[in-house]
């Protein structure tokens, strides 16, 4: 009896392991092209900034900040990875202004669908919202396994940064947004730079829809707790406003801030945010 239950266990964990899948996604806002940055500009830093994103290899990266240019510097320079996004300016493909783009290892996973919407009232066209000093955008793509064929769908976004009203209503738009598109009721993952630390009220109201993945790690988080460092090695960062949020169904096996330095010096002036996730078809 003893080995019928040893065989029967054994098949249940193989079978566990060939209906579920594990994925990488980061979020990493890796800052405009900025000319007044001076050793902190795009330029000289770019080339660590790819070297990090090699290493790591996420399978998805929600990106923030990035210019048309710079976009497109990483789309020909990640080899692995394809993109969807369109700049807040304008409709256009590859259009003005920065993008909230959405990188995916090309050799694991197929684009079915992908769109942006504006953080607005006219959410289906350009536009500024609220209070907001700027436009701002939610960029999503529906992914397939290529070899489970399990779907997923990734919501990448940048909350204003002046706009009290702008991000609380971003908030409700947002959550209100993946319910209509998601009607198939697939995996979600919400990855972005909120400008928002932990006890305010939109990310509180997120939080009750999803999972922060730092709160429901399965291993301990490791790296700094705050996001935001400014491009200064000398100060403790503390704060954080990037985030990873994950549906309640979601397993979350590990959650990480990565505070990569080379000759002292940050390859954005945001860390980027990992986390190892479990789906189950």
């Amino acid at each position: 009896m003893k080995s019928i239950h040893l065989v029967f266990f054994s098949l249940l964990l193989i079978a566990e392991t060939c209906f579920s899948q594990n994925i990488s996604i980061m979020t990493y806002n890796i800052r405009y092209d900025n000319p007044r940055d001076s050793s902190n500009s795009w330029e000289h830093r770019k080339e660590f900034l790819l070297k990090q994103l090699n290493y790591y290899k996420p399978d998805v990266i929600g990106t923030q900040e990035g210019l048309k240019h710079q976009v497109k510097w990483l789309d020909e320079n990640l080899k692995d990875y394809n993109f969807v996004g369109v700049g807040r300016a304008d409709v256009k493909e590859n259009g003005d202004g920065e993008f909230s783009a959405i990188f995916y290892n090309k050799r694991k996973f197929n684009k079915v669908e992908s769109g942006t919407f504006w953080l607005s009232p006219t959410p289906e066209k350009p536009s500024r919202g609220w209070d907001a000093s700027l436009n701002r955008i939610c960029t999503y793509i529906l992914l397939e396994e290529r070899g489970t064929k399990t779907k997923f769908r990734v919501f990448n976004t940048h909350f204003d940064h002046k706009g009290k009203v702008a991000r609380e209503k971003s908030a409700e738009l947002i959550l209100d947004k993946i319910k209509k598109i998601n009607k198939q009721n697939y995996p979600v993952i919400l990855t972005g730079d909120f400008n928002l630390t932990p006890n305010q009220p939109p990310i509180k109201n997120l939080s009750k829809q999803f999972n922060d993945s730092k709160n429901v790690s399965s291993s301990k988080p490791f790296g700094p707790d705050g996001t935001f460092c400014s491009f200064d090695i000398c100060e403790k960062v503390s704060r954080r406003i990037d985030y990873i949020f994950t549906d309640k169904n979601i397993f979350v096996k590990n959650y990480a801030v990565f505070s990569d330095v080379v000759n002292q010096k940050y390859p954005s002036d945001h860390f980027p945010v990992f986390i190892n996730i479990e789906l189950r078809k």
